[in-house]
């Protein structure tokens, strides 16, 4: 089966203009382009669509995706490791929809705002009591600090390089690619950069343990499925794990 350009982007939302942008770059060819000049695309084509409307909702740029596709191997798994990010985030919303319905009740009936409940789902501070008991709480007021002084750009920003990394761990997971490559251990480093940059982390810390803190960190991601999420599950995490282990004892 196949669908035309026009049918594409009245199903995606997208347009056709930008279809053939994606064709113009190669990051998406049409499967086939009739004697009539129109373009059509199969299903094949239609999950690689898929694929890249997804990863520009993680805010990845077009040379970005090209990239991550480049490097993939088998769209079955690469879907199903988005779809572990997609349920993850659903539950975080869910959480986020149910705190602002409460508040909005709240302030029609002219109740009190309970303020400890006004706020489940919002990232920065998900992880408080489990950073506040590893590494203590100046780590995480000073964590805190730094995200609320952030401006909305800057918040976008370090959103989107934390969706690049991480979208970048899973594509290369699925891949196969061997923990201790050159393409993995370059993630690696761009993972104990981005760890570095966060105050209040022992990886910010100079005098700090930081191959330490790197393995002990990698192996967290593998034991609790909340971390493990970020990478597509426990196998996705396994291969940070093992890639981070391998960068702190031959770098760090």
């Amino acid at each position: 089966m196949e669908w035309t350009i026009q049918e594409v982007a009245r199903l995606t939302g997208t347009t056709s203009r930008a279809l053939r942008h994606y064709d113009a770059i190669g990051l998406l060819r049409p499967s086939r382009i009739g004697h009539n000049g129109y373009r059509r695309y199969d299903e094949e084509a239609l999950v690689r669509l898929q694929r890249i409307l997804l990863l520009r909702e993680l805010g990845l740029g077009l040379p970005q995706i090209a990239g991550v596709l480049a490097r993939e191997t088998s769209p079955v798994a690469a879907l199903e490791t988005h779809l572990a990010w997609l349920e993850k985030e659903r539950g975080r919303l869910e959480r986020q929809i149910r705190s602002v319905a409460a508040t909005i009740g709240t302030l029609k009936e002219g109740g009190e705002i309970m303020a400890e409940d006004m706020f489940d789902g919002f990232d920065h501070t998900q992880h408080r009591e489990e950073v506040e008991r590893r590494w203590g709480r100046d780590a995480y007021a000073a964590g805190d600090a730094w995200w609320r002084g952030m401006s909305a750009e800057e918040r976008t920003a370090w959103q989107q390089r934390s969706a690049q990394l991480g979208a970048d761990w899973m594509a290369a997971a699925s891949a196969g690619v061997d923990p201790a490559s050159d393409a993995a251990q370059e993630l690696a480093a761009r993972h104990v950069a981005w760890l570095r940059s966060i105050p209040g982390t022992p990886a910010a810390d100079p005098e700090g343990d930081l191959r330490g803190y790197v393995v002990g960190l990698g192996e967290m991601y593998v034991a609790d499925e909340r971390f493990a999420a970020n990478y597509g599950g426990v196998e996705g995490a396994t291969f940070v794990r093992d890639a981070l282990r391998v960068y702190a004892e031959a770098r760090l």
